[in-house]
C-alpha cells in the first residue's frame, strides 16, 4: 500500500507540474498579446488582402492608390487589385462582401460613413476575416487597428493660422461629410477654436459633403451674400481646391498673398496641388494627411492582424501614439503636419515625392 501511495503522489505531482507549466505558457502569450481570442488571425499570417477605396476623384485618394501595391510589396503583403466604392457607402458593403467571397484573408477599407460600415465590419467579423480601417474611424465594429491622424487637431490648426492671419471678420469653413467622424471632427473643433479663442471671427459654413460641385455651387451663393469674406477653410483640398480657386476667380477674388484683398486660405490633404497654389500665393497653409503612411501602417497592421498580433496603447516607433476610441477601438494617430511658404519645400513631405 506505500509504494502505491508513493507512486501516486509522484504521478500527481507530476501532473500538477505540467498543469502548472500549462498556464505559465497561457500566461505569457496572453502578456505578449498573443492569444487567438484577442484578434482573429485571419490567414495565420498569409493570404489575399482586400483594399477597398472610399473614392478615386480626388487627388489625395489617387495617391493612396498609388501608394497600396507599392507598401504591400515592402510590407510583404498580398494584396489585390483595390475596388472603388465611388463615394458610395451602400456600395462599399456590397464591395467587402464580394472581397469576402473571394476568400479574403485580411481587408484594409477606407469607410465613407462611419456608422454604415459596421455592417461590412460584421460580415467581415462572421467569417472571422481581419480588419484595418484606414483615415476613417468607424463608430462600431470590430477593427484590428484604425489608421488615421488626428482631425481634431486638423480643424484646431487651421483655426489658429487663420485667427492669428485675421484680427476679425467672416471666414467660412467649407466642411466635409458629416456623416463621416472626420468631417465631424474637423467642424467642430475648428468651429469651437474660433468661438473660444477667436470671438471676433464669425463662422460660416457650407456642409459640401466632399463633394467639389456642391462646394462650388454653395461658395458661390455665400460670396454672392458676403463679399467681405476673409479667410476660407477648405476640409479637403483634394476635391475643394480646385472649384474653391476657380469660383473666387470667377468673381475676380483671388488675389495673391501680400496683395490687397486677398482671402487667407487653409487646407487640409497636403497633395501637390495645395502645395503649388501655396508657392503662387494662392493658397496659405494646408496640413499634411500622410497618404504614405496610411498605405504603409495599412499593410502593417493588416499583416500583424493576420498574424494574431494585438497592440496597446501608447507611442510607437514611427513618431505617432496608439490611443483608445471611446468605442473602444485602438487608432494610431500618424503625424499630420502644417504646410506654409516656410516649409512647403520640404523633401520629406509626401506631396513633393509623388511624381
Amino acid at each position: 500500500m506505500a509504494g502505491r501511495n508513493v507512486r501516486n503522489t509522484r504521478i500527481a505531482s507530476r501532473a500538477m507540474r505540467a498543469a502548472a507549466a500549462a498556464a505559465c505558457a497561457t500566461l505569457v502569450l496572453a502578456a505578449c498579446g498573443s492569444t487567438k481570442d484577442s484578434v482573429s488571425s485571419g490567414g495565420g499570417g498569409t493570404g489575399k488582402v482586400g483594399v477597398i477605396l472610399p473614392l478615386l476623384t480626388s487627388p489625395f485618394w489617387q495617391s493612396y492608390n498609388d501608394y497600396v501595391p507599392k507598401m504591400a510589396k515592402s510590407e510583404g503583403v498580398d494584396a489585390l487589385k483595390t475596388v472603388n466604392s465611388n463615394s458610395d457607402p451602400s456600395q462599399q458593403i456590397t464591395d467587402i462582401n464580394n472581397q469576402l467571397n473571394q476568400g479574403v484573408k485580411g481587408l484594409v477599407v477606407a469607410p465613407l460613413d462611419s456608422a454604415a460600415i459596421a455592417a461590412g465590419l460584421d460580415q467581415a467579423e462572421r467569417k472571422g476575416v481581419p480588419v484595418v480601417a484606414v483615415d476613417v474611424a468607424p463608430e462600431k465594429g470590430k477593427v484590428a487597428m484604425v489608421v488615421r491622424a488626428n482631425n481634431v487637431a486638423y480643424g484646431e490648426k487651421a483655426c489658429e493660422y487663420l485667427g492669428k492671419q485675421i484680427p476679425s471678420g467672416k471666414v467660412v469653413q467649407i466642411m466635409g461629410d458629416l456623416a463621416s467622424v472626420n468631417g465631424r471632427d474637423r467642424s467642430e473643433a475648428f468651429r469651437t477654436c474660433v468661438q473660444k479663442n477667436y470671438p471676433k471671427l464669425k463662422v460660416l459654413e457650407i456642409p459640401a459633403k466632399w463633394e467639389s460641385d456642391t462646394a462650388a455651387s454653395k461658395l458661390d451663393t455665400l460670396l454672392n451674400a458676403n463679399p467681405d469674406i476673409k479667410g476660407i477653410y477648405m476640409q479637403a483640398g483634394g476635391v475643394y481646391l480646385a472649384p474653391t480657386l476657380q469660383t473666387l476667380k470667377s468673381k475676380g477674388m483671388l488675389k495673391k498673398s501680400g496683395q490687397a484683398g486677398h482671402i487667407t486660405i487653409v487646407s487640409n490633404d497636403g497633395i501637390p496641388q495645395e502645395f503649388d497654389a501655396i508657392r503662387k500665393g494662392e493658397i496659405d497653409a494646408t496640413v499634411s494627411q500622410p497618404a504614405d503612411a496610411y498605405a504603409k501602417y495599412g499593410m502593417y497592421y493588416i499583416k500583424a492582424a493576420m498574424q494574431g498580433k494585438t497592440f496597446k496603447t501608447g507611442p510607437t516607433d514611427h513618431d505617432s501614439e496608439i490611443v483608445k476610441l471611446p468605442s473602444g477601438i485602438l487608432e494610431d494617430q500618424l503625424p499630420a503636419p502644417l504646410v506654409t511658404k516656410d516649409n512647403v519645400d520640404d523633401p520629406k513631405l509626401w506631396g513633393n515625392t509623388v511624381k
